[in-house]
């Protein structure tokens, strides 16, 4: 694998811990800016619409602009919008920050997802991609629990001047590493683009990433009260277990990106299988710690594993002018799934049958992700069918 996609992996590395590192900053902020824990949580449902909503128009909006210059001028928004948090008088201010920041999120990743596959050979372009994303996944597993840290001796604002810091370093990797003047980075003219939106498959590979992910946020959301509520371990036993989730994830990530190169649509149908089955053991595992921490981790490999065969999946189906759109889009559509998955569990633990029964329903939407994943193969079968009959005559 080139230097570049570790490059890539830098910058991904730092959005994803300011993404996540807020969770474990709420009591400090909520605190020193006088807000409800409750106020300070929407700081993460801001930024989650911001990646939503900054994803598709600023990737419009760049789309003339060469791919690597993109990636640096959104690694500068991420640093600058770090120092703008660190800097942030009061909560509005913060808020804003916080938007401000997420805007980079999705084009970079989306951005990034096209660059990468572009590094290397046909093949590898999944493995390409996991590798991108283990930068996202070292961010759960190292950056979210050392900004806590340092969030908790230093202040919270420590944290996001230490992430704009990672800002820099990714900026100078990004700048060093990542070729110019690619065949891909030239323009391509706004209809051409746009007519992405109107490819069935293309639609489909979103709905699926919507729907597979929101499985696994309608349990991760809420990991800490199932794990002391239901499982019955200490407050204090719920870092060390999340730290083993995080090593899930990178190893899932891998495994994802390993088994879409050898085949993308068996890798992709047999992945989101894996995570609802998961999902749909955990009321039946969840009530004793050693089965819990076992579930955790198969958690972290069956989630991540599926992230690699979704975004080439949307990239395939894709190809040519709207790549960059689609790709951001399908990252639009994780933070999408985050939400509804959030939003789902909350439904069931309050009006439901509560926190135990989270497993079941979470499995019900992966198992919807899987099922517009089998009606994708069934239409790649069916427009198949008239080049076989053409071949045959």
């Amino acid at each position: 694998m080139p230097i570049a996609l570790l490059a890539l992996t830098a910058g991904a590395f730092g959005i994803g811990t300011t993404e996540f590192v807020i969770m474990g900053l709420l009591l400090q902020v909520s605190a020193d800016l006088h807000v409800s824990i409750a106020a300070a949580g929407l700081l993460i449902s801001g930024y989650a619409l911001g990646v939503a909503v900054g994803a598709p128009l600023l990737t419009i909006a760049t789309r003339r602009i060469p791919r690597k210059t993109v990636l640096l001028a959104l690694m500068a928004i991420f640093t600058l919008g770090n120092i703008a948090c660190a800097l942030a008088a009061n909560y509005e201010l913060l808020m804003a920050a916080r938007v401000i920041t997420s805007l980079a999120h999705g084009t970079f990743f989306g951005v990034g997802s096209v660059v990468a596959t572009g590094l290397v050979p046909p093949e590898r372009r999944a493995s390409a991609i996991a590798i991108m994303f283990t930068g996202l996944t070292a961010a759960t597993l190292l950056g979210v629990p050392a900004g806590a840290w340092l969030g908790l001796h230093y202040g919270w604002r420590a944290t996001f001047w230490a992430v704009a810091l990672i800002g820099v370093v990714a900026f100078t990797v990004l700048a060093v590493f990542v070729p110019r003047g690619k065949a891909g980075d030239r323009p391509s003219p706004l209809r051409d683009e746009l007519a992405v939106l109107g490819r069935p498959q293309v639609l489909l590979g979103l709905a699926m990433t919507v729907l597979g992910f929101a499985g696994l946020f309608a349990v991760f959301t809420y990991i800490q009260p199932l794990l002391t509520e239901v499982t019955g371990v200490s407050g204090a036993a719920v870092s060390p277990i999340l730290l083993i989730f995080g090593g899930g994830l990178a190893v899932g990530n891998l495994l994802g990106g390993k088994l879409a190169d050898r085949s993308l649509m068996p890798a992709l149908l047999g992945t989101l299988t894996a995570l609802a089955v998961v999902l749909g053991a955990m009321q039946w595992v969840i009530h004793t710690p050693v089965t819990a921490v076992v579930f955790v981790v198969l958690l972290g490999i069956a989630s991540f594993a599926t992230v690699a065969p979704l975004q080439l999946r949307v990239l395939e189906k894709a190809s040519g002018a709207g790549q960059n759109l689609a790709s951001s889009l399908n990252i639009a559509a994780f933070n999408l799934g985050n939400a509804l998955g959030a939003w789902v569990g909350g439904v069931v633990i309050e009006r439901g049958p509560g926190l135990a029964g989270l497993g079941w329903v979470a499995a019900l939407l992966t198992l919807a992700g899987l099922a517009i994943a089998l009606w994708s193969r069934a239409l790649d079968r069916r427009d198949a069918l008239p080049d076989c009959a053409t071949a045959s005559a």
